[in-house]
């Protein structure tokens, strides 16, 4: 029982830490864009990367992810067997 829930942590990091590379570069604007350059700094660096947005809204999308797949797990649609079928093997 303790093996499962510690697995089901680990696999909702590995969906949150996608999700968070994905969400990254999304409402980013560069010095160079917004025409204000600070000395000693590549033009391409964020203005303002709105870390604490992104990380909220990450933990949001991968809960939901996370729900679709564990429903899809535990009412049949992914599992081992089917997912072999589908691939042939």
């Amino acid at each position: 029982m303790l093996s499962a829930i510690f697995s089901g942590f680990a696999i909702y990091f590995v969906f949150w830490w996608i999700t968070l590379f994905l969400m990254l570069p999304f409402g980013v604007r560069s010095q160079h864009e917004e025409g204000e350059h600070a000395p000693g700094t590549d033009p391409g660096a964020p203005v303002m990367p709105l870390m604490l947005r992104k990380v909220i809204w990450t933990t949001i999308v991968s809960l939901v992810i996370y729900g679709a797949a564990a429903w899809a797990y535990y009412s049949g649609l992914l599992n081992v067997e089917r997912l072999s079928r589908l691939m042939g093997i």
